[in-house]
């Protein structure tokens, strides 16, 4: 009968207690506004889950949308003049 070993090296508990660097509570702390929005919209969809959306719900899923938007946008902006004035 053959054994079965295992290939790879077992994860313990002690390798997964790694807290975030200050640049990555930075990076989240920057996504912060999209998150919420994101979030927000998440909201406004789950509330129609169950129901017909009405004329309130589909203004609240628009402007969610549209805060989403807004959001990426100026992440977008924020991450392309920080990459090019520092590139000039």
């Amino acid at each position: 009968m053959k054994t079965i070993a295992a290939l790879q090296v077992a994860v313990t508990a002690a390798s997964l207690d790694i807290e975030p660097s200050a640049a990555e509570l930075d990076a989240i702390e920057q996504e912060m506004p999209l998150i919420r929005a994101e979030v927000a919209l998440l909201d406004a969809q789950i509330m129609t889950i169950d129901r017909p959306a009405n004329e309130l719900d589909t203004r609240r899923i628009r402007r969610a949308r549209n805060r989403v938007l807004a959001a990426r946008r100026d992440l977008t902006n924020r991450a392309s003049t920080v990459q090019s004035g520092g590139a000039a």
